[in-house]
């Protein structure tokens, strides 16, 4: 029947190079990975530290930018009212802050999504209203270059002689 032959030392020395081989690429494909993981985090450390904590949602940033417009509303002193009407105009401006958080907060604590979607929302509109603008500018600059003036357009040519 079929007999196995076994196998010479020298077959057996070039598998186990090949093996070596396998293990020593496996070795430096590892290191070279671990070296960019490194050097991925180190910049993004500098990062940070150069330009600050990233930026968090919607929603947060909504939050405090009325906090923000809150403290710069109480803090504001009117000379226009002169010194008798402050007292009012503060409890005014104390008065519209509440009523701004009273109705920003519940929005925020139910649905901190939504405020991330409108962004993208944003985003999307502000990158289409980019590209028509771009399209109808190349268009006005491109006219009076273009060999389309010969032809009819879509309207009628009227002479007024």
């Amino acid at each position: 029947m079929s007999e196995e032959r076994p196998t010479s030392d020298a077959a057996q020395e070039e598998t186990a190079d090949e093996v070596r081989v396998e293990e020593k690429r496996a070795t430096d494909d590892d290191a070279w990975a671990t070296a960019c993981a490194e050097d991925l985090a180190a910049e993004k450390a500098r990062r940070r530290a150069q330009q600050g904590p990233p930026p968090g949602s919607a929603a947060e940033e909504l939050r405090r930018l009325v906090d923000a417009v809150a403290d710069k509303l109480s803090g504001l002193q009117s000379p226009l009212f002169g010194a008798a009407a402050s007292g009012t105009a503060q409890q005014m401006v104390n008065q519209v802050v509440q009523q701004a958080r009273a109705a920003v907060e519940p929005v925020l604590e139910r649905n901190p999504e939504v405020f991330d979607h409108l962004a993208a929302a944003g985003s999307e509109l502000l990158a289409a209203y980019r590209s028509a603008v771009e399209n109808q500018e190349r268009r006005w600059t491109t006219r009076g270059t273009d060999s389309r003036d010969d032809e009819a357009g879509p309207g009628e040519h009227i002479d007024l002689d």
